[in-house]
C-alpha cells in the first residue's frame, strides 16, 4: 500500500522561474504529485505531495538547479 506524505523544505528559491524548473523536473517522479512553492513565506516553502517521496531525492533535484533546501521537521 502507498503511503500519501507531505515534505516540506526551507528553500532559497526566489524567482517564478526557478519554481517552475522545480516543477518541472520534480513532476517527472512518478511518486511526486503535487509540487508548490510559497514565495511569499520567509521561509520560501517548497512543499512535495506524494507517495513517500524521498528527501534525499528532492534535495539533489533542487541542488542540480543551484539552489539549496532543507527538510523542516512538522
Amino acid at each position: 500500500m502507498l503511503k500519501m506524505e507531505v515534505l516540506i523544505f526551507k528553500t532559497n528559491v526566489s524567482k517564478q522561474s526557478d519554481v517552475s524548473s522545480l516543477q518541472n523536473l520534480l513532476s517527472r517522479h512518478a511518486h511526486i504529485l503535487q509540487v508548490s512553492v510559497d514565495l511569499e513565506d520567509c521561509d520560501k516553502v517548497l512543499r512535495i505531495v506524494g507517495n513517500n517521496p524521498s528527501p534525499t531525492q528532492i534535495q539533489l533535484v533542487v541542488s542540480s538547479l543551484g539552489l539549496t533546501c532543507l527538510e523542516m521537521e512538522d
